[in-house]
């Protein structure tokens, strides 16, 4: 009973949340009632004017290709259909040399599984078998029946594919937006938190480890991030809507070099935070930094979280921020000084430790390229 009621809350806030405005919620919204849609002109065209032999097969096969894109839908529909059609053909001509549907079945279903696999089918090769368990269990074999059927799956991967393309094309730009939004508002929030510690002193092995495990979760978000761009050109191509519907332009270099600086972010904070975890634990390599360094380097994470936020808000704006270009590059420009106080710093304060001077002296190298990647890219 609990987990009902969890489900039907669950469900109620997402009506809710499709209601109040734009989001992940509508899109799904929108993609079931399209699906609906396409099911029903299929069967009414099929079922009801045509009453086609096997009307079912037209709204079946529309409802399962309004896909997550319109290219998504045009590639599964052309595969589906070449599935469909060769599970038809090889049973119906087994059937007619054999006129025994057991036999049949027990030849035609292995066959087609295996020429399902092919791998031009893709995901689509089981329904080969499909197709030609309609034609073994639908009653009487024939070439009409078959050719009816084809016909007919024809028909709804149409109507499938044309409701996806023409009634709000699905268009994931404002999920690639957010999910690389989402990922420089995590580096910055992260950054932050591990200055203000080093700044004050107040940073035991519990809070570094915290962390620590928050800066792994944002490669996952970065990654998260490449995925979202990857949905977002697919759902692009062959879609004659999105770039009328949209003012901003579909994933390019743009949204390349953001990854490419975020992948950098995610290595450096991970470096950081594991850096400060081991000190803070006294379990490794690393030295917990005396004030003389942990004020400077603080002063640099803070400069680097505020670098960060401004490429976020200058690189995702929707036109041509030039007043944010210019704040950049005096950010990063800030960054370089604090980096060349720091270095200025660093020997003298670890002269003693070996060891401490390889890993604040890699952590100030990966600092550079950072700062070099937020400014050209």
């Amino acid at each position: 009973m609990r987990e009902a009621r969890r489900r039907g809350a669950a469900a109620v806030r997402t009506v809710r949340l499709a209601w109040a405005g734009p989001g992940r919620e509508r899109d799904l919204v929108a993609q079931a009632g399209k699906a609906a849609l396409a099911a029903w002109v299929a069967w009414a065209v099929a079922g009801w004017w045509l009453a086609a032999p096997m009307a079912f097969v037209a709204p079946w096969v529309a409802v399962v290709l309004v896909e997550s894109t319109v290219f998504r839908s045009l590639a599964h529909g052309l595969q589906q259909l070449g599935a469909i059609a060769v599970g038809t053909v090889v049973a119906t001509g087994v059937a007619l040399v054999l006129d025994h549907t057991m036999v049949t079945m027990a030849l035609v279903l292995p066959t087609v599984l295996l020429l399902g696999q092919w791998q031009r089918l893709g995901s689509q090769g089981v329904y080969a078998a499909t197709g030609a368990l309609f034609v073994l269990t639908g009653g009487q074999v024939t070439v009409a029946a078959s050719a009816a059927r084809i016909a007919e799956a024809v028909f709804g991967a149409v109507v499938g594919v044309a409701v996806n393309a023409l009634i709000r094309p699905p268009v994931y730009l404002r999920d690639t937006r957010a999910a690389l939004l989402d990922a420089v508002q995590e580096a910055e929030a992260i950054l932050d938190s591990v200055a203000e510690g080093l700044a004050t002193g107040e940073w035991e092995g519990h809070q570094a480890g915290g962390w620590h495990e928050r800066a792994l979760r944002l490669g996952r978000l970065v990654d998260q991030a490449r995925q979202a761009i990857g949905w977002s050109r697919e759902s692009m191509r062959v879609n004659p809507w999105g770039r009328r519907r949209y003012a901003v332009a579909p994933p390019g270099k743009a949204y390349a070099d953001a990854l490419a600086v975020l992948d950098h972010v995610a290595v450096h904070t991970s470096g950081v935070t594991r850096t400060v975890w081991e000190a803070a634990d006294g379990g490794g390599t690393a030295a917990r930094p005396a004030t003389a360094i942990a004020r400077p380097y603080a002063d640099f994470l803070r400069r680097t979280a505020r670098a960060v936020s401004l490429y976020g808000r200058t690189r995702f704006a929707p036109g041509d921020d030039d007043a944010g270009a210019d704040e950049l590059r005096e950010a990063v420009g800030e960054l370089h000084r604090s980096l060349d106080d720091f270095r200025v710093r660093l020997p003298g304060a670890v002269a003693d430790d070996p060891d401490a001077l390889v890993t604040y002296g890699t952590l100030l190298a990966q600092a550079h390229r950072l700062a070099d990647q937020l400014v050209q890219h």
